[in-house]
């Protein structure tokens, strides 16, 4: 049976599908849309992505896409693991500027849930790290965002990859949540 743990904000939620095992390997349904529906989930999934960062300590994020192109994501990592990442940008919502944490690892199995109207990013915590996720709306361009991923004002404790992370240009200069005007209202 599909395992969910809501996070210290409920609406982002760790899955843990069920695998079986024997002397051939492995089989799992690591995607059910009963199952979900089953947890009051009902996301219509448009694309599937997949990255490879090839350092650990390699950061993505914190990235959003706003209205009419927000996007929700069911992010699962193929080999490797990762210090996975939502904050909380709804104006007006309770946990505005929180974020909360997640290891996602091959090994464990476990997938994250977060809706849209959140920024999402993640730090690789092994070299090659594989991660492919679901979402429920088409990139745009013109609708992409980011916040800063080390912003103090979020509070977000990451890992030490014992050398200097690896970032893009793009998420090197993404403004501070205090600089942020959030499209989500």
């Amino acid at each position: 049976m599909t395992g969910f743990r809501r996070l210290a904000i409920p609406e982002v939620i760790e899955i843990t599908p069920p695998k079986h095992g024997d002397h051939r390997g492995f089989f799992s349904e690591v995607f059910k849309r009963s199952a979900l529906e089953a947890e009051g989930i009902h996301i219509d999934w448009v694309q599937d992505n997949q990255s490879l960062s090839a350092e650990r300590g390699t950061v993505r994020g914190l990235h959003f896409q706003a209205p009419p192109f927000a996007q929700a994501k069911l992010v699962r990592v193929l080999r490797g693991a990762i210090y996975d990442v939502a904050v909380d940008i709804r104006k007006g919502s309770p946990s505005y500027g929180r974020a909360v944490t997640c290891e996602i690892s091959a090994e464990r199995w476990n997938q994250l849930l977060i809706p849209a109207g959140f920024a999402h990013g993640f730090m690789t915590l092994t070299p090659d790290t594989e991660v492919f996720y679901k979402v429920d709306a088409p990139y745009s361009r013109e609708s992409e965002g980011a916040i800063l991923w080390n912003d103090p004002a979020l509070g977000i404790e990451w890992p030490d990859p014992g050398a200097a992370p690896v970032l893009s240009d793009k998420d090197r200069v993404a403004p501070l949540l205090s600089e942020f005007n959030s499209p989500f209202g």
